[in-house]
């Protein structure tokens, strides 16, 4: 083996073996897991008419997210009992139920989380992005939801605002020719839970 070759080995060697410790602390970092309280946890919405504005909510049937402090990789599945959605007018919602949301078929819409992004901290008030595919009325769509996060201790509370423009995404337009309303629902989360795994030294 000449010099040249013998050089190229030896920085060949390197580069692997940087690879491999890189993939070895990347798989021994220890996963953040987030577990949400349905009984703490609060879903809020809020759809628009030319009138006035109907406010329900919905309930949490249960969530749980582990992810990578590193590389922000995330897995996990928060669950909304569709069934439960309710505005206080029970004409209402049985018309929303079935015509609409069409709970009979789909009882249930859910969140599955891929990326976790931002300056995660150990205690405090920080701002995070998750990023993943919600899933309504048998459809997946992506869902890139802006978080507040208050840490203290393991205890998290995680709010956050989105939109679902419910009619792009297959479901009935309640609008009529004299009734014009919102092709969008807002919804308001207030998520109440645990945070565990995570010290600033994970990052």
């Amino acid at each position: 083996m000449n010099f040249v070759s013998r050089k190229y080995c030896i920085c060949l060697s390197a580069v692997i073996l940087c690879i491999a410790q890189m993939a070895r602390a990347q798989s021994s970092s220890p996963k953040v897991t987030v577990h949400l309280d349905p009984q703490k946890t609060e879903i809020h919405w809020t759809l628009h008419d030319i009138l006035h504005t109907v406010q329900g909510t919905f309930r949490l049937k249960g969530g749980v997210m582990t992810f990578d402090p590193v590389t922000g990789a995330a897995e996990g599945e928060f669950l909304v009992d569709v069934t439960t959605g309710e505005s206080g007018n029970s004409t209402r919602d049985g018309k929303m139920q079935k015509e609409v949301l069409e709970s009979s078929k789909y009882p249930q819409a859910f969140f599955h989380p891929v990326k976790v992004s931002g300056d995660l901290k150990a205690v405090g008030t920080q701002n995070v992005t998750v990023d993943g595919t919600f899933n309504i009325h048998g459809a997946d769509h992506p869902l890139s939801l802006q978080i507040a996060l208050q840490r203290n201790g393991t205890d998290a509370t995680a709010t956050t605002r989105f939109s679902i423009p419910y009619v792009a995404w297959g479901m009935k337009d309640e609008s009529t020719f004299l009734l014009k309303v919102d092709k969008e629902v807002t919804v308001d989360v207030v998520a109440r839970g645990t945070m565990e795994g995570f010290s600033p030294e994970n990052k």
